[in-house]
């Protein structure tokens, strides 16, 4: 029996299916999905917090000889505000052998892709080897709230036995000289938002103001911030990314990328390269803050009294706290500043940490991409941004970032997540469901 062959309509219509969070809406697609599966054989749930934001829990037997494997995806999108598109972003159009829309690559791509592999194998008559639980699940785009937190907290019992899970890559790739990298992620950092506020003495426009007013103080913190490296950590997973990396590349570029792995101490900057792509890799030796919103008075003539400043940041793997952190930050800002935590990504148990894995499973993903394509390089990374992997790594799994692409070599698709005209090639969606049948039919 087969419900989904092929990734492409699928994928044009949950395209068509708006879920932008907020507000997310994503009982539509559990809908459509659940409607796509009657008469299948699947044990299928339907459960969530929210009626309108439901989540869809499916089992598809296996053939035993393997552990369970979690397949999760998330179905909502950020929105399209302020960005103009050239095809619609919800219509889902064919234009130049694209998929074009939200959410294309982020995330129901994705969801097409697993979703088709199941149903390969169910054409063809065949189980996977291992029972396999597709998870698609609301809310990754604003905290998973009501999504992926909800399901490990309240519902672990659907994960039992389940070893490994496979997940969006969150945007890692790398993009250097004529080589082809498929991105395998094995770790990535985690969210710590805070909310730095700068209080002092205001005052009338009109009149010069002290040294320590709010507004000054702002200058020098976004001084300290903007463009500042904070102290390197080179977690075994990066450590590895590197290795590999300098090894796959030609000269000049693979000494480049050697001197940056081996040179620690020094913590040069990984001159050489093209600036994306640096600055891509420096971000996964260390923590992250970046300043993206500032708040004060919309009044032109006075001078605020109190400012405050959100803080996009971001933790390295590996057992590092908010106080790490935050102790970081009073060095390079060098001023005692009040702070508010607004989110902290989920940090696995210390318990429950299973380090990044090189053999076995993570093996049969590479060979599966080198048989697929041969000219490119499996890669592991550790990625600077978060997934619903970090909540679904608590129960104890063992969780990667592979949703494969053959992407043309020199483009930045992965770089269009969140931004205006994201699309996915008609030929990657393909490559990409062939890569996860052949996973779910021989992994162990």
């Amino acid at each position: 029996m087969s419900f989904a062959n092929d990734p492409v309509p699928l994928l044009r219509d949950l395209i068509r299916i708006d879920t932008t969070n907020p507000p997310g809406a994503e009982t539509a697609v559990v809908d459509h999905l659940r409607r796509l599966l009657a008469g299948a054989d699947v044990d299928v749930k339907v459960l969530g917090p929210d009626p309108e934001r439901l989540n869809l829990v499916a089992r598809f037997p296996g053939r035993g000889e393997a552990p369970p494997l979690l397949l999760h995806a998330h179905s909502d999108v950020v929105p399209v505000d302020g960005q103009q598109w050239t095809h619609p972003p919800f219509e889902a159009r064919i234009v130049d052998g694209h998929v074009w829309g939200r959410g294309a690559i982020d995330m129901k791509g994705g969801i097409a892709m697993m979703l088709s592999a199941l149903s390969r194998l169910a054409a063809a008559g065949e189980r996977p080897a291992g029972d396999v639980v597709l998870a698609v699940v609301a809310d990754e785009e604003a905290g998973s709230a009501v999504g992926a937190r909800y399901l490990v907290n309240e519902h672990p019992e659907l994960f039992h036995g389940v070893e490994y899970a496979i997940g969006e890559e969150g945007g890692a790739g790398i993009d250097l000289t004529d080589h082809r990298f498929h991105p395998i992620v094995v770790a990535e950092k985690r969210a710590c938002w805070l909310r730095v506020t700068l209080r002092g003495p205001g005052g009338h426009g009109s009149r010069l103001t002290p040294p320590d007013s709010p507004m000054a103080r702002l200058g020098r913190l976004l001084t300290a911030l903007t463009g500042t490296r904070m102290p390197r950590h080179q977690t075994s997973a990066a450590d590895r990314m590197l290795e590999v990396l300098a090894g796959a590349l030609p000269a000049p570029l693979s000494e480049h990328v050697a001197r940056y792995r081996e040179d620690q101490a020094g913590d040069p900057r990984p001159d050489g390269l093209p600036l994306r792509e640096a600055l891509r890799l420096d971000s996964v030796l260390r923590h992250t803050a970046n300043p993206t919103i500032v708040r004060t008075t919309e009044k032109i003539n006075v001078v605020p009294s109190e400012i405050t400043v959100d803080l996009d940041g971001r933790i390295l793997p590996g057992g590092y706290t908010v106080e790490d952190f935050v102790g970081e930050l009073r060095t390079l800002v060098g001023e005692d500043f009040e702070h508010e935590l607004l989110l902290e990504g989920s940090m696995v148990r210390p318990e429950r940490i299973r380090q990044p894995e090189f053999g076995g499973f993570y093996d049969t993903m590479a060979e599966i991409l080198a048989k697929a394509d041969p000219d490119a390089i499996p890669l592991p990374m550790v990625s600077p941004a978060s997934t619903d992997a970090r909540l679904f790594a608590q129960l104890g799994i063992r969780c990667y970032g592979w949703l494969p692409l053959k992407l043309p070599v020199g483009t930045d698709y992965r770089g269009l997540l969140h931004t205006v005209d994201e699309r996915v090639p008609l030929d990657a969606l393909e490559f990409g469901t062939s890569c996860l049948t052949e996973l779910l039919r021989s992994y162990r």
